[in-house]
């Protein structure tokens, strides 16, 4: 198993690629904590993990919330010891408004779950990691890197995302954390549903995806586990398009 005796953190783990990821890495030999706001759903998740053998802590609430992210980097470290591995998926999405018509407050809300809120947890997860090392995978989007129609807060987030990553990288290459970031196209998770089930949409977004499909979360979560796992013990500061084909045209 390639995680056996890491421990890792994900943001985002009641649903959609979180949920993947948790499953995966759990399955793969790690101790999993996940983090999301509704604890009924990471508790599913967690019952799921226990039975095939895992093991896994919850700490519900949101990552906009320092106090949240102080109890969550605190319990992992009491329940499992250390923090190898932090995933920073955790996100919300404000699509289809134009800029103009985007209010104070929705551009706040967006900024401060997608990038101030993996500041957040990143800067109190780091110090753990100081000594031994470590893994920190950024889930960012093709909209941080080609434009896409009324997703400006959101790409200007997830773009954002990419920068970061880059920096962390040279920061504390010498201290063996390594920052990776991927960026995934449209994935089937409750985000898009919407997208998806829209037929006008759905065709724009389809026509987008050479490769003739949507992502899976489990296409994403495969990724991960290869930047968290030890295979990559040489990537840093890289970026992964995992987008079905649409930013190879």
């Amino acid at each position: 198993m390639r995680l056996t005796g890491k421990v890792a953190l994900i943001t985002g783990g009641g649903t959609g690629i979180g949920e993947a990821t948790a499953k995966i890495f759990a399955a793969e030999g790690a101790q999993v904590a996940i983090t999301g706001r509704r604890k009924d759903v990471l508790e599913g998740v967690a019952k799921a993990i226990v039975a095939n053998g895992g093991k896994v802590l919850v700490v519900a609430g949101s990552v906009t919330d320092e106090a949240h992210v102080q109890s969550a980097v605190d319990q992992t470290v009491r329940t499992f010891g250390k923090i190898d591995i932090l995933i920073n998926n955790a996100a919300i999405g404000v699509f289809g408004t134009p800029l103009h018509e985007m209010t104070d407050q929705a551009w706040q809300d967006i900024l401060d779950t997608n990038l101030t809120g993996v500041f957040r947890i990143t800067r109190a997860v780091i110090p753990h990691m100081l000594e031994r090392g470590g893994s920190i995978v950024n889930v960012s989007s093709v909209a941080g890197l080609v434009g896409i129609p009324g997703l400006a807060a959101y790409s200007g987030t997830k773009g954002a995302l990419v920068a970061l990553t880059r920096c962390l990288a040279i920061d504390y290459a010498k201290e063996k954390i390594r920052c990776n970031c991927v960026c995934p196209a449209l994935v089937d998770t409750p985000m898009a549903a919407d997208a998806i089930a829209d037929p006008d949409m759905n065709a724009m977004m389809m026509a987008k995806h050479p490769i003739g499909r949507f992502g899976t979360p489990d296409d994403v979560a495969r990724m991960l586990l290869y930047l968290a796992s030890d295979d990559a013990s040489w990537v840093t500061g890289s970026l992964f398009t995992i987008d079905g084909g649409w930013t190879a045209q």
